[in-house]
C-alpha cells in the first residue's frame, strides 16, 4: 500500500477516535444530575421511633420519716416596675414589625428589719424586710426601613432596672428564719497588783450561725408597652430613636431551705433482678 494512503487512513480513524471520545464526555456530561436542587422545598430525614414498654414500679414502704429539709415559699409577690429608655436605630427605620422581650433577673435579695424571737432560742422569725430586685428586659427590635425591597433590620437592647419592695409580716406565706450569733469577752485583773486590768490577757467566746440564703424564682412578666418616635415621622419617613415607656407586672417566688417537721414513710421501689445483701 502506498505511504500517502496508509497516512490518510491513520488520521481518518484518528479523527473518528477523537470525537468519538468528546462524543461520549459530552454526553456523560449532559446525563450528569445536578447536585444540589433548584428551587422548591428543602428535605427533612425521617427517622422511625421505636415504641417503648411502659410497666409500673410497685413501691415498698421503708423507716418512718418525721422531719425533712425543703425549700418553703416566703412570699410571691407582683411588683410593678416603670421604666422609660430611649433605643437609637441604625439604620434608621420607617416601621416598627415587633418587639420581643424576656426579663432576666440579676439581683433578688430579702433583707430583715423586724425580728420575733422562736421560743426561747436565739433563732427569730422575720417579720419585716425590704425586698431589693435588680435585673434587665432585654428587648429584640425588629423593624423595616423605607427601601423598596429592603430587609428586616434587628436591633437589641437592654433595659435595666433596680428597686425595693417593703415586706410587711401579713405578706409573708411562710416567715423567714434567722439566727443571731453571739459573742462574749472576759477581762482579767493584774494577779500582782491586784488594781489594774491586764491588756495583754483576754477571753473570747463567739457563736457563729450560718442561715440559709433566701433566694428568688422569676414566675411571670407581663409587659404594657408603648413604643414611638420623639419626632413624629412622615408616612414612608424615617426615625432613628424609638422612645418606650414600659409597665411591666413581675411575679416571683422567694424561698428557703427549712427543716419541716411531717408524719410519712420513705418509700423505694421494688426491683426484681437484684440480690440482697
Amino acid at each position: 500500500m502506498p505511504l500517502k494512503h496508509r497516512d490518510h487512513e491513520y488520521h481518518e480513524h484518528h479523527e473518528q477516535h477523537e470525537h468519538h471520545e468528546h462524543h461520549e464526555c459530552h454526553d456523560e456530561h449532559q446525563e450528569q444530575p445536578p447536585t444540589v436542587p433548584v428551587g422548591g422545598p428543602c428535605k427533612a430525614e425521617t427517622i422511625g421511633q421505636i415504641p417503648l414498654t411502659n410497666v409500673g414500679t410497685t413501691p415498698v414502704n421503708g423507716a418512718v420519716v418525721s422531719r425533712i429539709k425543703v425549700p418553703v415559699v416566703l412570699i410571691e409577690p407582683t411588683l410593678q416596675i416603670v421604666l422609660e429608655s430611649n433605643i437609637p436605630l441604625c439604620p434608621p427605620a420607617t416601621e416598627i414589625k415587633r418587639v420581643k422581650k424576656n426579663v432576666f433577673l440579676d439581683q433578688v435579695k430579702l433583707l430583715p428589719v423586724g425580728f420575733t424571737r422562736i421560743g426561747t432560742t436565739d433563732y427569730f422569725n422575720v417579720t419585716r424586710a425590704k425586698l431589693f430586685v435588680a435585673g434587665h428586659i432585654r428587648k429584640n427590635i425588629e423593624y423595616s426601613s423605607h427601601e423598596c425591597k429592603g430587609v428586616i433590620q434587628d436591633r437589641i437592647a437592654d433595659v435595666p432596672f433596680t428597686g425595693f419592695s417593703d415586706i410587711k409580716a401579713t405578706d409573708f406565706i411562710n416567715s423567714p428564719i434567722v439566727g443571731i450569733g453571739e459573742r462574749a469577752e472576759a477581762n482579767f485583773l493584774n494577779e500582782f497588783t491586784q488594781m489594774d486590768a491586764r491588756l495583754d490577757k483576754l477571753f473570747f467566746q463567739n457563736l457563729v450561725k450560718y442561715n440559709e440564703q433566701p433566694y428568688g424564682e422569676l414566675v411571670a412578666a407581663n409587659f404594657f408597652e408603648l413604643d414611638f418616635s420623639p419626632q413624629m415621622a412622615m408616612p414612608e419617613g424615617c426615625f432613628s430613636q424609638l422612645t418606650e415607656k414600659i409597665v411591666m407586672e413581675l411575679t416571683l417566688k422567694v424561698l428557703q431551705v427549712q427543716q419541716i417537721t411531717i408524719a410519712g414513710t420513705q418509700v423505694v421501689p421494688n426491683l426484681f433482678g437484684l440480690t440482697p445483701p
